[in-house]
């Protein structure tokens, strides 16, 4: 599964409230939804939806009486766009983590349930597969036909689909784990074989964008065709790591992706 193209701009947006810098309350955003091209998609889809990082909350005028997090908004919205057939309306999505914004969008970062975004994503798409973010408070499972991915390999309309969750650190923290047990689990998914690796805490970037070097050279070892991830943004969301070793960032983005 090649990334042919990523559009330079955005097709759509979602407005959600988003905490401001250095506590200065909450403000007003804006969510990009951008298209990309693929070489092939998993069988019985018309399109792939790659998203991370929506941190954020939607006011309840925006979609009815309950404030909800900004993942239960985008799934909402990408089932109107496809009513709407400005997109394909049968998809499979692949969520790269930190998905829970406290209420309010009080404050930067948080940690708690995220099961109710999957559940929304389960509702309008075919499959749903997904990595926990450092955010992303997973203890209780996500429901069928949700798929958490952490060190498991799956595959979704013949594409292998692996993934690793949380970010390398202190393990005494929500969401980390010693770096060499993180790099541990990446190189039991690598030694399977994928398709596609999905992370939170992505490679970095030859040209200087942050990630883990650590992590890049094991995908370039391992000639992973693309790494999807978050965490951080990228300037460039699509990356050759390598000949034929792509990286797509979905950090605060959603790309969708159709042949």
């Amino acid at each position: 599964m090649r990334v042919l193209s990523v559009d330079a701009k955005p097709f759509h947006y979602l407005r959600y409230l988003n905490a401001a810098p250095h506590g200065r309350g909450v403000e007003s955003a804006r969510l990009p939804f951008v298209r990309a091209k693929v070489d092939r998609l998993p069988a019985g889809c018309g399109a792939v939806v790659f998203a991370s990082d929506l941190q954020g909350r939607v006011a309840p005028s925006r979609f009815g009486a309950d404030e909800l997090l900004l993942g239960e908004a985008v799934a909402t919205e990408l089932e109107a766009l496809g009513d709407e057939r400005v997109i394909p309306s049968v998809m499979g999505a692949v969520l790269a983590g930190d998905l829970y914004s406290v209420p309010g969008a009080a404050k930067r970062g948080g940690y708690g349930p995220v099961h109710a975004v999957y559940d929304a994503f389960a509702s309008v798409c075919a499959w749903v597969l997904g990595v926990a973010g450092n955010h992303d408070d997973v203890s209780r499972g996500v429901a069928s036909p949700s798929v958490l991915l952490d060190g498991d390999v799956v595959s979704a309309g013949g594409v292998r689909f692996g993934g690793v969750g949380f970010v390398s650190g202190n393990p005494s923290k929500p969401g980390r784990r010693f770096e060499s047990d993180q790099l541990a689990s990446v190189e039991l998914v690598l030694e399977e074989g994928v398709d596609v690796l999905v992370l939170h805490e992505g490679p970095s970037d030859p040209e200087g964008q942050d990630g883990s070097d650590e992590l890049r050279a094991r995908i370039v070892g391992a000639r992973v065709g693309l790494t999807v991830f978050g965490h951080t943004g990228w300037r460039r969301p699509l990356v050759e790591l390598a000949d034929g070793v792509q990286a797509l960032n979905v950090h605060e983005r959603v790309v969708i992706a159709t042949v």
